[in-house]
């Protein structure tokens, strides 16, 4: 099946505005039906969860509908799906309680792939608790990560790996199950940032061997919050430091005070709307019909765009993995890319510049902490943007 692109941006009010947003990995537009449930939650009358009155039986079907929509979008246990304000913010709460049993003589492996926010805190937590910290290197000429980069580094003392689903910045999607087995045949946990993958392709946590799978919602067209889902069996043997009055249920015992309840609404609606651009009995079965349609409709506009700039002069394209979301990063010979940047935004078309936080990946790559110009598409993208795009670019490129 395919999408209708048409009807999807109409439903993006923000599109209006006339600007063709390349700017999605950043944080994706909104659709107007995720806009209402966030509103229409805040004038619905809510309390702290519970039982008793309207209000609380209110804001306890917030959270309840929310952690089942977020366990579907990825194959997850509703009763895994912990919410904080982001993937960053409970990556760090998350690897404080992880590494509390950690010491000397310990291991954690990162990639060089990654946003930092799936390397600093655990390179943090491994100096706190005087644990070594494991360097797994990707090919800066191809964009891979080789999971035998991985493999090589993984050993009876490895206590986590921590690796990403897809690149921020390049867009490079790893072979996760075969790094993850390796973890796993050494006894050692996998924590999977799946923040931009899961906004470009059919996720299932379990076959890609994550015990912990990150993913924000306003990446895949929802409102700014932050998911873990682990099993609840493996949240069960967790202990965080939490105030002595509130539960010790699993998850709530990770959701530190009150939840933003129309921030779980809007999340509800996001994935709803984008169950309701697939076709099958269930949501979990629209959603993957969705997703793979999605994934084919971006990767048409992806070839588009790459083929076009392989006749542009002075142009590198340093998006070059085998499998990968629709992102692409962008230098210019002797120009910065940050003029491009500006360059574009004048022309309507947004399309930043930087290294986006995967600070690590961008010095590998040798292109410091500037980065370069990053193309990332979405559902709402249509031929008309990229030809805008395109047009901006030959334009830059001839000045």
């Amino acid at each position: 099946m395919s999408i209708d692109v048409a009807a999807v941006r109409a439903h993006f009010p923000a599109l209006a505005a006339g600007a063709a947003h390349f700017d999605g990995p950043g944080g994706s537009q909104v659709p107007d039906v995720v806009a209402t449930a966030v509103a229409e939650t805040m004038s619905t009358p809510m309390a702290n969860r519970g039982w008793v009155t309207g209000a609380e039986r209110n804001a306890d079907a917030v959270v309840l509908a929310a952690r089942a929509a977020v366990a579907e979008l990825v194959a997850g246990d509703p009763g895994g799906v912990v919410f904080g304000r982001s993937a960053t913010a409970l990556t760090y709460d998350l690897a404080r309680v992880l590494s509390a049993g950690w010491g000397p003589g310990d291991e954690v492996v990162v990639t060089r792939l990654d946003h930092d926010a799936n390397v600093r805190p655990w390179v943090q937590a491994a100096q706190a608790r005087g644990a070594t910290v494991r360097w797994a290197e990707f090919d800066p000429g191809s964009g891979e990560l080789d999971p035998g980069a991985v493999g090589m580094l993984v050993n009876d003392r490895t206590r986590l790996v921590a690796v990403t689903g897809a690149s921020n910045l390049l867009g490079t999607r790893p072979d996760l199950t075969a790094i993850t087995d390796q973890a796993h045949e050494v006894g050692a946990l996998t924590w999977v940032d799946g923040v931009h993958l899961t906004a470009h392709a059919p996720v299932d946590v379990a076959a890609l061997g994550a015990d912990f799978f990150t993913c924000s919602p306003y990446k895949f067209l929802g409102p700014h919050c932050g998911c873990v889902i682990a099993a609840p069996a493996l949240l069960e043997t967790l202990r965080p430091d939490k105030l002595l009055p509130s539960t010790d249920a699993v998850p709530e015992r990770f959701e530190l005070g009150t939840l933003p309840y129309e921030l779980l609404a809007g999340t509800t609606a996001a994935v709803d709307f984008l169950a309701g651009l697939g076709v099958g009995g269930t949501r979990r079965g629209r959603l993957v019909t969705a997703m793979d349609a999605i994934e084919a409709h971006e990767d048409r506009l992806r070839e588009r765009i790459e083929n076009a700039l392989r006749d542009l002069p002075g142009v590198t394209v340093w998006s070059r993995a085998k499998r990968r979301t629709p992102t692409l990063l962008i230098t210019f010979e002797g120009r910065d890319a940050a003029d491009a940047y500006r360059f574009l935004a004048e022309r309507g078309v947004n399309a930043p510049a930087g290294s986006f936080y995967a600070l690590e990946a961008s010095r590998w790559l040798g292109l410091g902490d500037a980065g370069g110009l990053r193309v990332g598409l979405a559902p709402y993208n249509d031929d008309a943007d990229v030809d805008r795009l395109l047009s901006g670019l030959t334009q830059f490129t001839a000045s």
